[in-house]
């Protein structure tokens, strides 16, 4: 089992070089470009191979009689599996909000609130401010994708809601990346840099820059997603185009 554990672990973190080299790469090129949406495909399916690959890694932390390790790997399976559907989801289903707000993403919305009240509880048991403060981020997705798929309709009256929908999910895809570097990847690359302080600005530091970068991307992309088209007053209204008619 230990020499099973350690492949599934390398290629977790092969995938999740891959995937840090796509997010940005995606990030850094023109939006829209060959290059934006390429970098983008294989950033999220590299995030896929990362829940996938987590899921026995998960389980192996179970075995090895660490529960709350389990505990917050099968969380952040959770919310990172929320992130990579929704940003793919997006974008498939941008003409049918009924269908991007159907059965799987009102699951994903259920699963995020529940295990988001399950780190709440675990972390306030055990004294633990990571387990506490982390547990917000399952339990706003959760309850921001019910009220979205109330007020779907409404979604829907938005031009171009589908590309806040997709730049949102990814800045919290871009979260679970960075996490994973520098709150566990980088530790274990360069000991000699690890400590309370780095433990906490590697978890926490992510969470805050995307909030910022969600702030951002709204002033220059969410306005536009969210107005009202103006209205085209060169088209004649049916009524003047029949009277025109008679006229002539």
């Amino acid at each position: 089992m230990e020499s099973a554990y350690a492949i599934v672990k390398y290629l977790h973190i092969a995938i999740g070089a891959a995937a840090l080299i796509g997010y940005w790469t995606a990030g850094l090129a023109r939006k829209g470009s060959v290059l934006h949406r390429r970098a983008g495909q294989v950033f999220l399916l590299a995030m896929t191979g990362i829940v996938i690959t987590a899921v026995p890694m998960t389980l192996y932390a179970l075995h090895r009689g660490n529960a709350n390790t389990a505990a917050f790997l099968g969380y952040l399976i959770v919310i990172t599996a929320t992130g990579t559907w929704t940003s793919w989801r997006a974008i498939v289903d941008k003409r049918d909000v009924r269908r991007y707000t159907g059965a799987v993403f009102t699951a994903l919305a259920a699963l995020s609130i529940a295990s988001g009240a399950a780190m709440l509880a675990l972390g306030t048991k055990i004294g633990a401010p990571l387990l506490i403060g982390f547990s917000a981020v399952g339990l706003y997705i959760g309850f921001d994708m019910l009220r979205k798929r109330r007020r779907r309709e409404q979604l829907a009256a938005r031009p171009r809601w589908w590309l806040v929908e997709h730049y949102t999910a990814m800045i919290g895809n871009g979260i679970a990346v960075h996490i994973a570097f520098l709150g566990i990847g980088l530790p274990r690359l360069l000991p000699m840099v690890d400590g309370a302080m780095l433990h906490y600005l590697a978890w926490f530091g992510p969470l805050v820059t995307a909030i910022g970068a969600k702030l951002w991307a709204d002033r220059r992309w969410g306005r536009a997603a969210t107005a009202k088209p103006a209205p085209d007053n060169t088209v004649p209204r049916p009524e003047a185009a029949r009277v025109n008619t008679e006229v002539a």
